[in-house]
């Protein structure tokens, strides 16, 4: 295990600025994902830490050592890309000991790793399989073995799961997750897919545009999203907006939308005055029979455009005069389109967010 810190790292690719001063630090045996939009920098991220891309400034360290300068092979990480770079003329046991037969390892000892390998991930009886006679989740065992038997300070995960089918993605994002409780190796991940990221993540870095908008654990970055970015990034479906301004309506304080809809919010702690995106979350989001709501909730109604029924819930997307909005709900009643809906939100669940910056209030 080791620890990596990346400090005001920076990338550029001639005058466009891919990374700009990310700064981190990931402690011994931690499990930490990058997310974020394609684009936004958290795979060029991942490769200056590899050392398969330069650092225009910045500094990067793996156990206390600065690696800017080091080459890969001698970084003591070792790498799972998406799409698994196998041997297609070597078997499972020879794909996955390469690496060790490459250093020139006693024989026994690479047995002795290979097979330890091979069975942490359920490799045993395919030892002597091609990569051809494989399954896509094998062949991602396979490819985690070869990264496995080398015992990194450092694995690095590049979206090793986007090939795999969903039901096949779920599979894997459990076993990666036992895995990495078994073997307690520090692991840097990158996705875009936000449900590997929560399910994954002892910590998430959420990424945008080249720079970081929030580092915290899958409960912090949910509840407590540091901006408007995040907030719309995570959750699925994503959180509901309506932009306004606060103002009093005689003993009131509420939101008059830019539509014209006024929403009243009870007690707010943000400013008269101030254009804000006002955020809830569709799970957050309480089917009523009547517009007014009680104690400490407000109330938003809106007619059904779309039902999506889900089995366990169902999704219901309607139109709130202020836009679009989705709520859930998860009993037994049937929607039609253009039904007449009213929700009731607590305030404690309302985020408010700068509407120029995009920070939370």
């Amino acid at each position: 295990m080791a620890e990596v810190t990346l400090d005001g790292v920076r990338k550029l690719f001639g005058s466009v600025t891919a990374v700009e001063d990310f700064t981190l630090s990931i402690g011994n045996g931690e499990f930490v994902v990058f997310v974020g939009p394609s684009g936004c920098g958290k795979s060029t991220t991942l490769r200056m830490l590899a050392g398969l891309e330069h650092v225009s400034s910045g500094s990067i360290s793996i156990d206390g050592r600065a690696v800017n300068n080091i080459h890969p092979k001698d970084r003591d990480i070792a790498m799972v890309f998406q799409n698994y770079a196998l041997y297609p003329h070597l078997n499972v046991f020879d794909n996955m000991s390469f690496g060790l037969r490459a250093k020139r390892l006693p024989r026994p000892e690479i047995e002795s790793r290979t097979h330890e390998a091979a069975e942490i991930l359920g490799l045993g009886d395919l030892l002597k399989r091609r990569p051809g006679e494989l399954s896509g989740g094998q062949k991602q065992r396979v490819a985690m073995g070869r990264a496995i038997v080398r015992q990194p300070k450092v694995f690095l995960f590049d979206e090793p799961l986007s090939n795999l089918d969903a039901k096949l993605r779920h599979k894997m994002r459990a076993e990666m997750k036992q895995l990495h409780q078994r073997v307690q190796t520090t692991t840097v991940y990158v996705t875009h897919d936000q449900v590997e990221a929560m399910t994954l993540a002892d910590r998430i870095v959420i990424m945008n545009e080249g720079r970081i908008e929030q580092v915290g654990t899958p409960d912090e970055v949910y509840k407590e999203p540091a901006s408007h970015f995040v907030a719309s990034f995570i959750g699925s479906p994503a959180m509901n907006f309506a932009i306004g301004e606060i103002s009093n309506s005689g003993r009131k304080t509420v939101l008059e939308t830019d539509s014209g809809v006024a929403i009243a919010l009870g007690s707010c702690h943000v400013a008269q005055g101030r254009r804000v995106h006002l955020g809830f979350r569709p799970e957050h989001m309480q089917l009523a029979d009547a517009a007014k709501p009680p104690k400490d909730h407000i109330s938003i109604s809106g007619h059904i455009t779309v039902v999506e029924p889900m089995g366990h819930e169902t999704v219901l997307i309607c139109d709130g005069g202020f836009g679009e909005i989705v709520g859930k709900y998860e009993g037994e009643k049937l929607f039609r389109p253009r039904e007449s809906v009213h929700f009731h939100i607590r305030t404690d669940r309302l985020r408010y967010f700068d509407l120029e910056t995009g920070i939370r209030l």
